[in-house]
């Protein structure tokens, strides 16, 4: 029981450790414009960089797991996600950083692919729905600091004052007209520490479940036979891409329409979009109870498309808070839209689950497009692009029909039993 426990709060750490390397992109964007000089249609390619590699690597990962199993797999992600943090820390210039966020993201979609039937055998199936809860909210918190380690680094790097033995460290091997460097240093000792700890823990013997295996024969010939699998699979692509479009190019349209410093107070708004979004999730859990997901879904989604055109075309004090609360209302889509997409299939979940995580390549191609438009028409009509994924997802509401609608509860006292 105490392994097990302690290879739980180890997966915690490892959503903590996914989050903290996938979602620092959007608050450094401004900055790796400005260092590389960059237009922003090519800073639009690195979000592109790390999200593609979960469309590539996705499925191949579930594979690697049914074949290796679980520590392996951890193993290499890690020693990936090492090496590629490393290779940009030692050669900071915009192609290397292209290969090594590549290199990154295809540890980050392993460990996808590894932690949840993980979490499920060590935490035990009847406490799989609250861990999983839990891992999410490690998931969160790892967003909303790592935009503040940023700021710390950035301010105290390189700033003609000792304030500890870490910044000194940094301030002999960090470019002074790259400070924003520090925090791929700081990648690769986390992720180097995580490969001495996966290799020296020893991990339980996971059977997947049906719904958690992957075949790359029959299954996806009958899934590509149902219309569902396209749709939905679009629906996880426009979410991830609006989560990414906003949190990627959020810090560079404050800085460009309303001179906000990216390194302070643009890195504190993707902050708090990121802690508003985990924050949105246990308010959808309590809503989820309490009405069909697809009106939480409308609901929800009419919240963001009003948050995101308030922060494009409101006044800076309006812009700081409707941006971070557009990360509230974007919190339940991914969960009701897997969901809702698992519950319209009947059959091959694994995967179907594998192809749905492919859709999070929308990450890699929403901000690409975003960027792209920015050099015709300017970063802020560019994000009206947004409308398009947020109208997507808003029809899911509408068309989806389930085969099993989510349980809800008769009474305010269900909500606690």
């Amino acid at each position: 029981m105490k392994r097990n426990t302690f290879i739980v709060i180890l997966i915690f750490v490892i959503f903590f450790v996914i989050s903290f390397l996938s979602n620092i992109l959007g608050p450094i964007i401004p900055d790796i414009v400005d260092s590389f000089n960059l237009s922003i249609g090519l800073a639009g390619f690195l979000p592109f960089a790390f999200f593609v590699a979960y469309g590539v690597a996705s499925i191949p990962s579930g594979i690697l797991v049914e074949k290796y199993r679980e520590k392996k797999v951890l193993f290499w992600a890690f020693l990936l996600a090492f090496g590629g943090a490393l290779l940009f820390a030692l050669v900071p210039t915009f192609t290397v950083s292209l290969l090594s966020l590549f290199i990154i993201g295809i540890g980050m979609a392993m460990l996808q692919v590894v932690i949840n039937p993980l979490l499920r055998v060590a935490g035990g199936e009847a406490n799989f729905a609250f861990n999983s809860v839990m891992a999410q909210l490690f998931f969160g918190g790892a967003s909303f600091l790592s935009p503040m380690l940023y700021s710390y680094l950035v301010l105290n790097v390189h700033s003609g004052q000792e304030v500890n033995a870490f910044i000194s460290t940094l301030n002999g091997i960090v470019p002074a007209e790259l400070k924003w460097v520090s925090l791929y240093w700081v990648f690769a000792v986390v992720a180097l520490l995580m490969v001495f700890i996966v290799k020296m823990v020893h991990f339980p013997e996971v059977e997947l479940k049906e719904d958690e295996k992957i075949d790359t024969q029959n299954a996806f010939n009958d899934l590509l036979k149902n219309r569902y699998v396209y749709l939905f699979f679009l629906g996880i692509f426009a979410y991830v891409g609006t989560e990414q479009g906003i949190a990627n190019w959020t810090s560079k349209f404050l800085q460009t329409y309303h001179n906000v410093d990216p390194a302070t107070e643009g890195a504190s708004v993707i902050s708090y979009f990121w802690g508003l979004l985990t924050i949105g999730c246990i308010l959808g859990l309590v809503l989820l109870k309490l009405f069909d997901s697809r009106r939480v879904l409308l609901l929800f989604t009419v919240g963001a498309i009003v948050s995101v055109l308030v922060g494009l075309f409101g006044p800076l004090e309006m812009a700081l808070y409707a941006f971070p609360m557009s990360g509230f209302f974007a919190s339940v889509m991914w969960s009701i839209i897997v969901s809702l997409a698992l519950n319209s299939v009947p059959y091959h979940h694994g995967t179907f689950s594998g192809i749905l995580c492919s859709g999070i390549a929308g990450g890699a191609v929403v901000p690409l497009i975003i960027g792209g438009l920015a050099e015709l028409v300017g970063l802020r009509l560019a994000m009206l692009f947004l409308m398009i994924t947020l109208g997507y997802i808003l029809s899911i509401g509408f068309w989806a029909k389930p085969l099993v609608t989510n349980a809800t509860i008769k009474s305010w006292k269900e909500l606690f039993s």
